[in-house]
């Protein structure tokens, strides 16, 4: 399952500026996040589903040397070399060179000569992961019009790692791997469950009348300007001091017991601990949360939701009110689950409904929020598939 009108319409900005069809066409979904916000780059685990928005690249040959790509919704193009390591003007621009830089120089797969387009249908801005979702719909049509095989000659785990190291040195935002995960290995109408220390994912089915509604106030943010990367060295003195502490080995804050954190985090610097709670109890809540969705408990699972935003919101600080009035709007309209998903600092809500609830409770979300001078958007999310090749 793909965004069909996206890909139609990202192929025909393509024939209409280079005057060709692409000759390779891909896909990939951005992504909700729904328990276990910082913990990847904590080498925790995550749920995330990938959605049914995202990013279309297509791939022409051309007459001339270089890499030229066309932002298709700014019409705004730029021009570079995959083995040039120098970043470019454009901001957006940095999340593409980077894919083609590293699979020239890391896996061999050097793409020259060549027009590209990119169109995407995911809100930018929104918290969704536009730009992973950028970075790996990139990797998958550089690997395809270079002839080589996704899962032969180079894995799906090995895109994620360049993708992320793209975004890391690139776009200069030190993220862990959940948004490039859920965007490759996405599931139908199920979560993802990402172990980001052994690197490997499973799915997990969902109950069939459940959906999640993403509400999206329009706080835009960029994680590259937030306070993204204090928080994880936070994380990271966290886990240091803790390692002290005990008799065990802590190399992040996955390996503390969560009984040993309680018993411990005001024996270590105070800002560390309150940013460490949140992720140690996100972790707990992921941990847990596979076994409550085994057991058929969504309602035990949604509170998870909930209390996670509230340790965003005193704990790691990541959210803002904004997000805050949406999460008590949505628990109010009766919604089994609510917090904000993604880094934080701006971005959207992921709420969880049953389905034959969502139309009534989308209609109160908006309402509460209208009536505190807010104008949301609310989208019905579907659990997708991950990334493809569509030609």
């Amino acid at each position: 399952m793909y965004d069909e009108n996206v890909v139609a319409e990202a192929q025909a900005i393509h024939k209409k500026i280079y005057g060709v069809e692409p000759t390779t066409v891909s896909y990939a979904p951005g992504r909700i996040e729904v328990l276990g916000n910082h913990t990847d780059y904590n080498a925790g685990t995550t749920f995330s589903c990938a959605i049914n928005f995202g990013h279309c690249f297509c791939i022409s040959k051309s007459d001339r040397p270089g890499i030229r790509v066309t932002a298709g919704d700014i019409k705004e193009t730029c021009e570079f070399s995959a083995t040039c390591d120098d970043r470019v003007d454009s901001y957006w621009a940095n999340y593409v060179k980077g894919n083609f830089y590293y699979l020239a120089t890391e896996h061999g797969i050097l793409a020259d000569g060549i027009d590209c387009t990119f169109l995407g249908s995911i809100p930018m801005g929104a918290g969704l992961s536009s730009s992973a979702a950028l970075e790996v719909a990139t990797a998958y049509a550089a690997v395809s019009h270079a002839g080589k095989e996704i899962g032969k000659d180079i894995s799906k785990k090995d895109i994620g790692l360049l993708a992320q190291k793209c975004e890391n040195v690139f776009a200069g935002c030190n993220c862990g791997l959940l948004d490039q995960f859920s965007s490759i290995f996405g599931e139908h109408h199920g979560l993802i469950h990402s172990d980001f220390r052994s690197l490997e994912t499973y799915a997990v089915k969902l109950p069939d009348d459940v959906m999640f509604l993403m509400v999206n106030p329009h706080i835009k943010h960029k994680l590259a300007d937030s306070p993204y990367n204090a928080r994880r060295e936070s994380c990271e003195k966290a886990a240091a001091e803790l390692n002290e502490l005990v008799k065990y080995n802590v190399q992040a804050l996955r390996d503390i017991t969560l009984e040993d954190f309680e018993a411990l985090k005001g024996k270590i610097d105070a800002e560390a601990a309150q940013r460490a709670t949140h992720v140690v109890w996100e972790i707990h809540r992921v941990e847990d949360g596979v076994k409550l969705l085994a057991e058929g408990n969504i309602e035990a699972f949604g509170q998870y939701l909930f209390d996670s935003h509230e340790t965003s919101r005193t704990a790691f600080e990541n959210s803002i009110p904004e997000l805050d009035t949406v999460v008590a709007a949505a628990k109010e309209a009766g919604a089994l689950g609510a917090r904000l998903s993604g880094g934080g600092w701006g971005g959207s809500v992921c709420a969880l409904v049953r389905a034959a609830d969502a139309d009534t409770i989308s209609e109160q979300i908006i309402a509460t929020c209208k009536g505190q001078g807010m104008e949301p958007t609310i989208e019905k999310i579907i659990p997708s598939q991950g990334a493809q090749i569509i030609k």
